[in-house]
């Protein structure tokens, strides 16, 4: 197996060139090519052809290449689907905001998590991506778009904690000064609640923001739509989420997906603000979408609304998502599912 450069830290790649003899200044020559997006070793001009050859021989530069893209005609959100060096399939939305852009990535090809509203885990885990191939979803993007990317949010296909490793490589390789420089504060990372994982980034006191999908207030409700919750349950996970904010100081961001008949009564609001007492949070309601298995419908606008009202007396602040490229199935795994069924390439 080659080593594939893209996915290696700054520290890594310096232990990598120095074991091929080379002085250590090329490794930063060397990560710096990487992060423009080069594709091929004969693009880093400053490096001398005896090394090149050596790079060839021994290492790789993982490379993406855009199977599908789509422009919403709503606004300016372009959704693309991303074909691995293997023929997988994954999705990338960029979404543009007064801010500048924001990038939704992802983590993984599939999901194993099993969320029984998600069309990202329909048809299970095939594999966890580099992260290179992370990385480069952000290079890719910047390149076609002729944009930076200034966000990033891990919200796309996979659960990033069930990839930690690979995704705390990405986090230092976005965001060293030396390669693409998106800083820590601009980067948040959802998950469904693995605990381990959450202990994890809190002892590396990454100031990223940390997203917590929550979508119920009892472990009857959860557990019944998200699997996770029966080995993880809401009081380990509250108790995580406090041990993890007392550790960085930073506040916390909790999705839930507003669900008809399910989770949005006066009594799920009333619960929702007792379990997150004494946590800094922010709330962000979805309006579920309603993907072809899942069988859930959202509440009327006019619910939603006075859902977040009620969340904002108890207490709590609490946003409702904007609704992005929703002529182009924005919504996580959608297109990735719907290629699958056309024959398109492989999941």
């Amino acid at each position: 197996m080659k080593t594939d450069l893209k996915s290696l830290t700054r520290e890594e790649l310096s232990a990598y060139i120095s074991n091929l003899g080379e002085p250590a200044f090329r490794s930063k020559q060397i990560f710096r090519w990487l992060h423009r997006g080069v594709s091929d070793f004969a693009e880093m001009t400053d490096l001398p052809k005896t090394l090149i050859e050596k790079l060839r021989e021994d290492a790789s530069i993982t490379t993406l290449r855009i199977f599908k893209c789509f422009s919403s005609q709503i606004d300016d959100t372009v959704k693309y689907l991303f074909e691995l060096e293997d023929g997988n399939i994954i999705e990338t939305v960029a979404m543009k905001y007064h801010h500048g852009y924001s990038l939704c990535i992802s983590s993984q090809v599939g999901c194993r998590m099993g969320c029984t509203f998600c069309q990202s885990t329909k048809n299970g885990l095939v594999r966890s991506l580099t992260a290179g191939e992370i990385l480069d979803q952000i290079l890719k993007v910047q390149a076609d778009l002729g944009i930076r990317i200034t966000n990033i949010v891990m919200m796309g296909i996979g659960e990033p904690l069930d990839n930690l490793d690979e995704v705390i490589r990405f986090l230092k390789n976005v965001n060293d000064p030396e390669g693409i420089n998106i800083g820590y504060r601009h980067i948040s990372l959802s998950t469904c609640g693995l605990i381990p994982g959450i202990m994890r980034l809190a002892e590396l006191e990454l100031p990223i923001t940390l997203s917590i999908s929550l979508h119920a207030t009892s472990d009857e409700v959860r557990s019944g739509i998200m699997p996770v919750n029966r080995k993880y349950h809401l009081e380990q996970l509250i108790r995580a989420c406090k041990d993890y904010q007392a550790r960085t100081g930073r506040r916390i961001s909790f999705e839930y997906s507003v669900i008809s008949g399910v989770n949005d009564r006066y009594e799920d609001a009333k619960r929702l603000a007792e379990l997150l007492k004494g946590i800094l949070c922010h709330v962000n309601l979805i309006p579920v979408n309603p993907i072809e298995t899942g069988g859930y419908r959202p509440p009327s606008r006019k619910n939603v609304i006075a859902f977040q009202n009620c969340l904002i007396k108890l207490g709590l602040n609490a946003t409702i998502r904007r609704t992005l490229g929703s002529d182009i199935s924005a919504s996580c795994g959608q297109l990735r599912h719907q290629n699958s069924e056309k024959g398109g390439a492989a999941l």
